[in-house]
């Protein structure tokens, strides 16, 4: 079977990291903008694109944040954010995406007066009216913010639990990560623990293996986003790969933030080699101006991956999934049968 992006497009895939503030589609932010008589830099649609899309030439993982003041700008209302989740699952069913986490922090939603469980329910909403529409099941991993205090963390711990079951399906620490160590926010990710509750940390992409070593042994991350610089220790990475805790790797948006200077030095192929959970992600749809199928795509061309290989990260991320391990085997087996009936894949038992 010919691979091409079309065929890449069909296959059924998870998507564990996309961020709902740097996925939203630009003609959106222009309307929402318009109807509440925000300023933003453009309101033509190819110049804000321009201005959105950061390109290769962006300096650090700093500058690369910095698009989400236009994108936070006109998400502070429920109406926008029913608005973007419903969109985002759209463009990720229509981009093969069966399983879809959508992560974004609730703090940053309220600047015009939205409470923190407003956001949630608004999230919420959107996603489940887009999965009665589109053949894909969704969740919500809700963030702390690195550089807001740890106190704040400790309040969207407590949300977080308000929520489980309730649409909300794990907890993350994201932003920068050089002078906010994960170890601070330790508080907010032991309320998380003892409440049985996922984790997924930032943590290897803008820092050493250190911030992956406090994100697993401080916070107790289940994943790691992005993880990027875990092989410079080569002892974490065998704790890593032992105990199967899946990488979220986002190939566009770590050559864009500097985390790796090219591709040829990203470790995505290195880590598949040595058969770690490696997973797939966009990121941010919008912002690096990607899509999951071009990130399966860019590994093709890049590092030669297969069909096989492909499988396996499929397999890889669905496994990783933030569901019950009952609705997951559910969920792998339905997926084993299509790459076996539309795609030619020998079905093989999943465990």
């Amino acid at each position: 079977m010919k691979l091409t992006k079309n065929l890449i497009r069909r296959l059924p895939k998870p998507e564990l990291h996309c961020h709902l503030d740097g996925s939203l589609r630009v003609k959106t932010v222009i309307d929402l903008a318009k109807k509440q008589k925000n300023d933003i830099p453009s309101y033509d649609n190819d110049e804000l694109k321009k201005i959105l899309n950061v390109g290769n030439n962006i300096g650090s993982l700093e500058e690369y944040i910095k698009r989400f003041d236009i994108t936070l700008a006109v998400l502070q209302t429920p109406e926008s954010l029913i608005r973007a989740a419903y969109e985002l699952t759209e463009d990720c069913a229509l981009d093969g995406v069966r399983y879809l986490e959508v992560r974004y922090s609730p703090i940053l939603h309220t600047h015009h007066g939205m409470t923190l469980a407003e956001t949630v329910d608004a999230v919420y909403q959107g996603l489940s009216n887009a999965e009665k529409d589109f053949n894909i099941k969704t969740g919500i991993i809700l963030c702390g913010i690195r550089h807001i205090s740890p106190e704040v963390s400790l309040k969207l711990a407590d949300l977080t639990v308000q929520f489980k079951n309730k649409g909300v399906v794990g907890f993350d620490l994201a932003g920068a990560e050089e002078n906010f160590p994960a170890k601070h926010h330790q508080e907010a990710f032991s309320l998380i623990l003892r409440n049985n509750i996922n984790t997924t940390l930032h943590a290897g992409e803008a820092y050493g293996p250190e911030s992956i070593h406090q994100a697993i042994h401080y916070c107790g991350a289940h994943r790691i986003g992005h993880g990027t610089r875990l092989k410079e220790n080569p002892e974490l990475m065998d704790y890593v790969n032992d105990h199967r805790i899946a990488l979220e790797m986002c190939l566009t948006s770590n050559i864009q933030t500097k985390s790796i200077r090219s591709f040829r030095e990203h470790p995505f192929r290195y880590y598949l080699n040595k058969h770690l959970r490696v997973t797939l992600n966009t990121d941010n749809r919008l912002i690096s101006n990607t899509t999951l199928t071009d990130e399966y795509w860019l590994a093709h061309e890049q590092y030669g991956l297969t069909l096989s290989n492909f499988r396996t990260v499929i397999i890889n991320g669905f496994k990783s999934a933030f569901m019950h391990h009952i609705e997951r085997r559910k969920m792998i087996n339905h997926v084993l049968d299509e790459l076996e009936s539309e795609f030619g894949f020998k079905k093989r038992v999943i465990v």
